[in-house]
């Protein structure tokens, strides 16, 4: 019986442990921008113009799949994240998106620490191409 108390309990543990592992990623930084059709324009007219960057934290494989027109593919999953990101203008506004949004959050607080006050989650790609950016 006792042994039996002890393994219900450590399955217990393992699966609260589990389930904690499971949860959303939630960005320290208000930096998150709901892109409507109207903010939609402006930042691509930015981007395009090179006023701004646009940056898929996703994976490679992801970004060759699908990714929005004038994005950049920086992996924040890569070990060289940060190498990649100091390339970029600390003055100029970054967009970040990724899948469903915990990555782009994740790497906007990572820029906000690397001292790009200027980055934004914009949240995820399928959101976005719904608000009307063009996907390649």
């Amino acid at each position: 019986m006792k042994k039996f108390i002890i393994i219900t309990l450590l399955l217990f543990l393992a699966s609260t442990t589990l389930r904690a592992q499971q949860t959303a990623y939630v960005q320290t930084h208000s930096d998150k921008i709901a892109v409507t059709p109207a903010i939609e324009k402006k930042l691509l007219d930015d981007i395009a113009q090179g006023k701004a960057y646009l940056v898929d934290v996703r994976t490679p494989e992801e970004y060759n799949l699908k990714h929005l027109k004038y994005a950049a593919n920086i992996n924040i999953k890569s070990a060289d994240f940060a190498d990649q990101i100091k390339k970029l203008d600390k003055n100029k506004q970054v967009y970040l998106y990724c899948h469903s949004g915990n990555r782009s959050g994740r790497a906007a607080d990572s820029l906000q620490t690397l001292g790009y006050h200027l980055s934004y989650n914009i949240g995820a790609l399928d959101s976005l191409t719904k608000a009307g950016f063009p996907v390649q």
